[in-house]
């Protein structure tokens, strides 16, 4: 392994950057930026970024990178916007992840929607981040955290999801499956939170879209402890089966990555790590994470693959 732990926050190395986007950054006037979605668009790293306005209401907007590192280009004007005559959008689009898909030749997004029931999960595509094809709502509230895989499995797509009901009011990862993107089987279980004192006992909810491995499906995923001072979020690891993504076949006890930077710890909502976008580079093995903080700005935590794969896969 190339690189020593001593506590699992050293597995993944924060950005000397970081953090990399800003509200000054933007090239109209914002409040916060955050929670990006992650893809590469050619040679370009592209982010699909939750901006904040200064009502209170979001909207998603791209920002562009040469390397995925530096020298951002922040679009003009934002791609997705809430159209205010939709009840299930009215107050914003939320919290976006991008999968490629490539029996599709597209890009599929998957994005919350926040509107008179509560929050619930659209979809959308598009093949050049220019313009986008809405699917509409897939998931009626209660549900947020949507995640879709890239390829099917035994002919059908799987979306990771979070509802939440009425009388249950459990917050846990689950995957639904469908044929044709717009109707989905009920919900299958795959991570709950856990009891006690834990760090994801509150509630949890996926990341980005699990990467597939040779070792299964490597899921990022935010958990929430409740304390005196508020909510703190912070990121896990599991790994999921190939063929059957609702097995989890490793879940780390620990979390890999939570709120130690000024930049993590201080904003509108203090003590948030929450990841939408990862990105394989093949070419170096590098894992890259994004992340919005503390619900301002966005940050970058990378990693080495192997380094990931290992820490997932060692003796409990």
């Amino acid at each position: 392994m190339s690189k020593q732990f001593t506590a699992p926050e050293a597995l993944f190395t924060r950005s000397a950057g970081n953090p990399i986007l800003e509200p000054a950054r933007w090239p109209y006037l914002v409040n916060a930026v955050l929670n990006p979605a992650a893809t590469t668009v050619g040679d370009a790293t592209v982010l699909l970024c939750r901006v904040e306005d200064c009502r209170g209401i979001s909207h998603l907007t791209v920002a562009r990178s040469p390397d995925g590192h530096t020298n951002w280009v922040v679009d003009q004007r934002p791609l997705m916007a809430p159209d205010a005559e939709i009840d299930s959008e009215k107050w914003g689009l939320e919290d976006p992840r991008v999968t490629r898909v490539d029996e599709l030749d597209r890009w599929v997004i998957a994005y919350t929607t926040y509107g008179l029931g509560g929050p619930s999960l659209s979809l959308a595509m598009t093949s050049d981040f220019a313009g986008v094809e809405r699917l509409g709502r897939v998931m009626a509230p209660e549900d947020k955290n949507g995640a879709l895989l890239p390829r099917r499995i035994d002919g059908k797509w799987i979306l990771f999801h979070r509802p939440v009901s009425a009388t249950q009011m459990r917050a846990d990862i689950w995957l639904s499956r469908s044929d044709d993107l717009r109707s989905w089987t009920a919900p299958e279980l795959v991570l709950t939170t856990r009891d006690g004192a834990w760090w994801d006992s509150a509630r949890i909810g996926v990341g980005p879209p699990p990467i597939e491995t040779s070792e299964g499906w490597l899921m990022l995923y935010h958990g929430v402890r409740v304390t005196v001072s508020g909510a703190l979020y912070r990121v896990g690891l599991a790994l999921l089966d190939l063929e059957d993504p609702a097995r989890v076949l490793r879940r780390c006890d620990e979390w890999v990555l939570g709120p130690l930077a000024d930049y993590e710890r201080s904003g509108d909502v203090p003590g948030v790590v929450f990841p939408c976008g990862m990105i394989h580079d093949t070419a170096t093995d590098e894992l890259r994470v994004y992340y919005g903080a503390a619900d301002t700005t966005i940050g970058l935590a990378t990693a080495l693959m192997p380094d990931v794969l290992e820490y997932v896969l060692r003796p409990s």
